[in-house]
């Protein structure tokens, strides 16, 4: 009797998880489509220019005419959000690909070379990353002038690196494989082995660690701009916007400082939320977890 509602227990606790995991990914799904929907439909849709100035109507709070009050010269809010959404995406999404391509490409090789080549490049990677991310990007992006592609150029050359050790991980194991042995044996090459069975093996990995890598991409420029080192000021992205809030901050005006947060914190959380579910789907153990 005490094994049987034991094992009801467990099998409700499993309901209650898979209920949670679909909820997650539903919540998550829905925020990152409003998102991209906003990014892509406001701007045509709203015939206002975002830089329009209007002194008269200078930190406005939230109303019916302006939902997320107006900054300090009297530009709309959601608007500038908006389109500061739509930079910082594209920092975050380039930066994000182009990581994932440098460090996919490193660690493929790492692991598919091995021997004094495999350790070469890992003891490089070590290094690279025992400098601050933030310090390394700060320094790259100061050899350029302010603009959007050298940030661009800075985060993707921060960030490969803990793709580069996934790949390669993963790479070690795939050689391991008995299929692998069998097309060594079989004659094939190292670069057809590697390009035919290594390669889609990693990209699931991959493809995970790109999303992941997209908010963190998009705080890391939102923190660069905020230090006045990223985008020019005039440039509507959601570090600049928090950074040329904090006046209205210390005077008491909180809705130009809120709101760009808002929108940097929860596309963060849904994407993480969308990676959290891709990750249960392709490690097996958690999968079955949750199908108990």
């Amino acid at each position: 009797m005490a094994d049987t509602t034991a094992v009801k227990a467990w099998r409700s606790h499993g309901t209650a998880r898979r209920s949670t995991h679909t909820v997650r990914l539903r919540v998550s799904a829905a925020l990152v489509a409003v998102t991209v929907l906003a990014v892509l439909l406001v701007p045509p849709l709203v015939q206002l220019d975002q830089q329009a100035v209007d002194l008269a109507a200078k930190l406005r709070p939230p109303s019916w005419s302006h939902p997320f009050g107006t900054d300090d010269v009297g530009r709309d809010l959601l608007l500038r959000c908006v389109y500061g959404l739509r930079v910082s995406l594209l920092v975050g999404v380039v930066a994000a690909l182009t990581a994932t391509v440098i460090g996919t490409a490193v660690g493929a090789a790492a692991g598919a070379l091995g021997g004094w080549a495999d350790r070469a490049v890992m003891r490089l990677v070590d290094t690279l990353s025992s400098v601050p991310h933030l310090l390394l990007g700060i320094f790259i992006v100061a050899m350029f002038r302010p603009g959007v592609w050298p940030v661009v150029v800075s985060v993707a050359l921060t960030h490969w690196l803990s793709t580069a050790r996934i790949v390669r991980a993963e790479v070690l194991s795939l050689r391991s494989r008995p299929y692998i042995d069998a097309a060594v044996s079989g004659g094939a090459s190292r670069w057809r082995v590697a390009v035919r069975h290594l390669l889609p093996g990693v990209l699931p990995q991959a493809g995970l660690a790109a999303v992941l890598m997209v908010p963190h991409a998009m705080w890391h420029e939102s923190a660069l701009s905020f230090l006045g080192l990223g985008l020019p000021t005039h440039t509507a992205s959601l570090g600049t916007l928090i950074q040329g809030a904090r006046g209205s901050l210390l005077a008491g005006q909180w809705w130009p400082t809120l709101f760009p947060g808002l929108f940097l914190i929860i596309p963060t959380l849904a994407i993480a939320g969308l990676a959290g579910v891709w990750r249960e789907r392709i490690n097996p153990r958690r999968r079955s977890e949750l199908m108990l």
